[in-house]
């Protein structure tokens, strides 16, 4: 079990996070698999409070109990399972014997594919049955994801610019980006070669990764019209924050299943101001992520934590 385990371990660690920040550490307890926050790893400047964090430890989590599914046992988890230890997310078990089904043997092959695409997409609409999928995949991890329509697209997008104003000026901004920007080999943040060219069209706001390079960025046109997503939950607890993360990474994996590429565009909920823009006081939803979906170029994996550094070992293991 323990061999089963560390495998699907191994596929978690492919989870999304803030500049790949990969915050997650991992035991294995007989047929148990415990999760963890790594403090260590958090973006004080953009996470003070640690909301990104547990949404990219709730992706994890999910990707765990996918590929414990895919192997051929029942998943279950229990979050936040010991009061006393905030940094222990989610315990996830794997039960007895399991059948695979189709959909979820497709969304675990998915994983090793899914990353994300800062380049420009085709100028092709995404089809009405393909967004329903995802907001299909959205509810059955208890969020809500919602297509902005023109009007609510454009707002979003102006309010995205804002927000990378906004960070910009915050004290230890470019210092922090800089830690986890970089050439050389290493095992986590964002390469310059996934960091993705300017829009010369200046609708799409993709991240500045480059700004303390020397290298110059190049600069593309984007789409005109990009299918923009917001993806939000009933509430706005640590918990909620978890599920949020799951409902991602299931979003985002049924989009590869689709053959989507997709962008978190992460600056609008960064920003506290722009975030609660975001929220529909009528719904009482709280938005977690912005996503820009469509057809874009392949693209390649960025690196990731050997497991040797993110699966803590046998101590208190029972």
């Amino acid at each position: 079990m323990r061999k089963v385990l560390t495998e699907c371990v191994r596929a978690a660690t492919n989870a999304p996070s803030l500049h790949n920040s990969q915050p997650w550490l991992f035991r294995i307890r007989r047929d148990t698999v415990e999760v963890y926050a790594d403090t260590a790893r958090r973006l004080p400047v953009l996470d003070p409070d640690g909301r990104e964090q547990l949404i990219s430890v709730g992706a994890a989590v999910f990707t765990l109990r996918l590929a414990i599914g895919a192997a051929g046992y029942r998943p279950s988890e229990e979050l936040f399972p010991e009061p006393g230890d905030p940094e222990l997310v989610a315990r996830v078990r794997a039960g007895g014997p399991a059948p695979v089904s189709p959909a979820a043997e497709a969304l675990a092959a998915a994983v090793p594919h899914r990353h994300t695409n800062r380049w420009p997409f085709a100028h092709t609409p995404v089809p009405a049955p393909v967004l329903e999928r995802l907001r299909d995949a959205a509810r059955r991890e208890g969020a809500v994801l919602t297509v902005a329509g023109p009007a609510v697209r454009n707002a979003v997008l102006d309010l995205a610019r804002s927000a990378e104003r906004w960070l910009r000026a915050r004290p230890g901004y470019a210092e922090e980006l800089a830690r986890w920007t970089g050439r050389g080999v290493r095992h986590d943040g964002v390469p310059l070669w996934a960091v993705g060219p300017w829009d010369s069209l200046e609708t799409v706001p993709i991240r500045d990764f480059t700004s303390l390079a020397e290298l110059p960025r190049p600069a593309e046109p984007f789409e005109p019209y990009p299918t923009v997503l917001v993806l939000a939950t009933e509430g706005d607890e640590r918990a909620d924050q978890v599920r949020a993360g799951a409902a991602l990474q299931r979003v985002l994996l049924t989009a590869t299943w689709q053959n989507l590429a997709t962008t978190p565009i992460s600056q609008l909920v960064e920003e506290p101001v722009v975030r609660r823009a975001l929220t529909d006081p009528g719904s009482g939803l709280s938005a977690q992520m912005v996503l820009r979906v469509g057809y874009g170029r392949v693209v390649g994996a960025t690196p990731r934590r050997p497991l040797s550094e993110v699966l803590l070992g046998r101590r208190n293991a029972g």
